[in-house]
């Protein structure tokens, strides 16, 4: 899970799409406009191409417990409706679910 790319899946029976990002750049807020301008690209897309197809935002797990959680992310990510899987980089799992 180390690098950043959008997979294709399916999650019990659900199709999804994952965006994984790593957060590895010098600023976080950064690369959360980053991320949150391509989410919102590839979901646009998705619904022109594979409209039952659910996007999540894959972070690391650290990320979102440190900067996920202060009140502008949370507006953000609520507002622009990021679903969001909150994974473990180290031991490669899902940690959460967020829809």
């Amino acid at each position: 899970m180390g690098a950043e790319r959008l997979l294709a899946a399916q999650r019990a029976g659900e199709k999804i799409a994952v965006e994984i990002k790593t957060f590895l750049g010098d600023s976080p807020i950064t690369d959360y406009h980053a991320a949150l301008g391509q989410f919102l690209n590839y979901r646009l897309a998705l619904e022109l191409k594979e409209p039952d197809r659910k996007l999540y935002l894959a972070v690391p797990v650290a990320v979102h417990e440190a900067f996920f959680q202060r009140e502008f992310l949370q507006i953000s990510v609520e507002r622009h409706q990021v679903n969001r899987i909150v994974y473990d980089p180290v031991n490669e799992v899902i940690v959460q679910w967020i829809s």
